[in-house]
């Protein structure tokens, strides 16, 4: 199996830990990734707030050159991937030189409809027994449904069921498409700050001891910001926030530093200590 990969500008910088980890299952699952030479920004969430020109013209661009490799295209970022899968859409039924010929999966689809979890489940080595997760998708993901058509947009499934395959509980919670407020991180914190806390709070309440997510943006909201909420909220969360990657990896026997578990601002380690997993 052989994707081209296009990684995106936070997989290169804040969240290199997803790349890392990225890449390290795709090795043990004998997954190829390519990366698309010279891509560029796919402009999520500035550009397509700015122009729509810009919002089209960025992916476009990345879905020209992944074309060129004839290969489908592999995308762990969920804004990414909603910035690419938007920009074919439209130029299927507007392009003239590019008319949304390149196909573009998810990770997950890649992983999950693709190598399928019955051939995962045979590479687990050590099932994450025990460990209570709770799947969140963010609101990009599987929103528009129209544009996405990744899941149910409202109840999707598709991460609890690879929670099962790697022999963790996945927990029954409303909050898993909820909005994190990623697109605010930096002119409205106050408003990030207050829904990342009822996302922590729903799942907390619901017994969740980690959460496990497929985006930089909502991993970064829910991690990073903590801190903040705690101070904001008086509460005291210290709950792991995980790419999903990083928890395959673990199940697999991958090792930590390949996975960049020391990377996450709210350490998992006494979590999986616990579990006899590290």
């Amino acid at each position: 199996m052989k994707y081209a990969y296009y990684p995106g500008c936070s997989l290169h910088s804040t969240s290199r830990e997803y790349d890392i980890s990225t890449k390290a299952v795709c090795q043990a699952l004998e997954i190829e990734l390519d990366e698309i030479p010279d891509w560029i920004c796919c402009g999520a969430s500035s550009g397509h707030m700015t122009s729509e020109l810009l919002a089209l013209a960025l992916p476009v661009k990345n879905l020209v050159l992944a074309r060129e490799m004839a290969l489908d295209t592999a995308v762990a970022c969920a804004a990414c991937y909603s910035r690419l899968k938007v920009a074919n859409k439209v130029m299927r039924s507007n392009g003239d030189a590019y008319r949304g010929e390149a196909k573009v999966k998810h990770l997950l689809e890649v992983v999950i409809d693709e190598y399928g979890l019955a051939a995962l489940r045979d590479k687990v080595r050590r099932p994450l027994a025990g460990l209570r997760i709770a799947a969140y998708y963010g609101c990009l993901l599987v929103r528009p449904p129209e544009v996405t058509q990744f899941d149910d947009p409202e109840d999707p499934t598709t991460m609890e069921r690879l929670i099962s395959a790697l022999g963790a509980e996945p927990i029954d919670w409303p909050y898993k498409t909820e909005c994190c407020g990623g697109s605010l991180a930096l002119t409205r914190t106050h408003i990030v700050a207050k829904l990342c806390h009822d996302i922590l709070q729903m799942a907390a309440d619901e017994g969740a001891e980690c959460i496990m997510v497929a985006c930089p943006l909502c991993q970064s909201s829910l991690d990073l910001r903590q801190a903040q909420v705690n101070r904001q909220y008086k509460t005291d969360f210290h709950m792991p926030v995980l790419y999903f990657t990083q928890l395959i990896g673990l199940a697999l026997g991958v090792g930590n530093k390949e996975l960049g578990l020391s990377r996450l601002i709210v350490s998992p380690d006494s979590l999986l200590r616990a579990k006899a997993l590290i």
